[in-house]
């Protein structure tokens, strides 16, 4: 039974929907944004610990509460717009971006039943979001009448479509083994697939590849070291985000650590096996799903920041040859091999309702 059929039976079909959809809107966006202000503290003492520096101390115990004061900071702050600047556009920019990266968490299921769009289309929805977030980025450097905004959009823009493309294979790959586009089957379909007890397309030799290639791809598409070059702090200052400042700027970077937080999630629900524990083992079972998936989410994170503090930049023009000389023909090769050796060992014919 889901969550909202749970409030059914209680209230009816009409408010119980209604109630059990606002209560479940509420309980993943507000950890999503409590999860995000953490995020930057995590980062800031991952970073700090592996280059043997202190990071945020003083805020709060720990400096717990050094991004809540920044936060603070930034919201009573004076929001300036440049003379030259398209208002209109240019106050809309952070809030596109903001709010794509807070409503692809839809379809993201934290358990079995825990998900608030159980949507049989669910990658296709968040494959469609990802590819609007380009839209704030532009409209953000165009807007600025500037030429480093302008130019810092143009970058990014050119590297998350470049990125995509090879994301979007590399689902197909995933898509192929579970038969299905809903996150939930995704999972579901992961459970003792390798060896008959392990719980994880990352186990899997065929698979394994294409996991490390979403990894590095999503470290692209969500423009984070060492793939940050639209804000190279060499060249761009802040790229599309030079002009913005007060809550702005800080929509901005609510929806970029959001998308980080997105793409863990996401890697965990296609190659970590969501909700389910490593090993099908029962015992495991006895820990609620959520933690596990909570687990892997953070374990991504930490990867994530490990990378930041640990590999070098990349020249731009070796970025964009990556994508497309390397990634490209890499993940369409990968599609094939797959999707034959699927049909030869008649894996398709062991699926309910699908036949080759």
């Amino acid at each position: 039974m889901s969550w909202t059929e749970a409030f059914q039976d209680v209230l009816g079909p009409g408010w119980g929907y209604f109630i059990g959809t606002l209560l479940l809107i509420l309980l993943i966006a507000l950890p999503v944004m409590v999860g995000v202000a953490l995020a930057v503290y995590a980062d800031r003492k991952i970073w700090a610990s592996m280059q043997l520096r202190r990071g945020p101390n003083v805020v709060g115990p720990f400096g717990i509460l050094q991004t809540f004061a920044d936060a603070l900071k930034l919201f009573l702050k004076e929001t300036i717009i440049p003379s030259g600047a398209n208002k209109g556009v240019f106050l809309i920019a952070p809030m596109i971006t903001f709010t794509l990266a807070l409503i692809a968490w839809a379809v993201i299921p934290f358990d079995a039943g825990l998900v608030l769009a159980d949507l049989n289309v669910g990658l296709l929805y968040l494959f469609a979001i990802s590819s609007m977030g380009v839209y704030g980025i532009i409209m953000s450097g165009w807007a600025s009448n500037s030429k480093y905004p302008f130019l810092g959009g143009l970058r990014s823009a050119a590297q998350m479509v470049s990125y995509e493309v090879s994301i979007g294979f590399v689902i197909v790959c995933v898509v192929l083994y579970a038969a299905s586009f809903n996150l939930s089957d995704i999972v579901l379909a992961q459970k003792g697939n390798v060896l008959g007890f392990l719980n994880g397309n990352i186990f899997n030799p065929l698979l394994f590849p294409m996991a490390i290639l979403f990894f590095i791809s999503a470290l692209a598409e969500t423009n984070r070291p060492p793939f940050d070059l639209p804000e190279a702090e060499a060249e761009l200052v802040a790229g599309y985000q030079v002009e913005y400042s007060s809550m702005a700027f800080a929509l901005f970077f609510l929806g970029e650590y959001a998308n980080i937080l997105l793409m863990c999630a996401l890697t965990s629900v296609l190659f970590l096996g969501g909700w389910l524990p490593p090993v099908d083992w029962a015992p495991l079972y006895v820990i609620p799903g959520f933690f596990w998936m909570m687990g892997k989410i953070f374990f991504m994170f930490f990867v994530f920041a490990w990378v930041k503090a640990t590999v070098p930049r990349y020249r731009y023009d070796q970025l964009m040859r990556l994508g497309w000389k390397v990634f490209l023909p890499l993940s369409l090769l990968w599609v094939v091999i797959v999707s034959g050796w699927l049909v030869f060992t008649g894996h398709f014919d062991t699926l309910p309702g699908v036949s080759i």
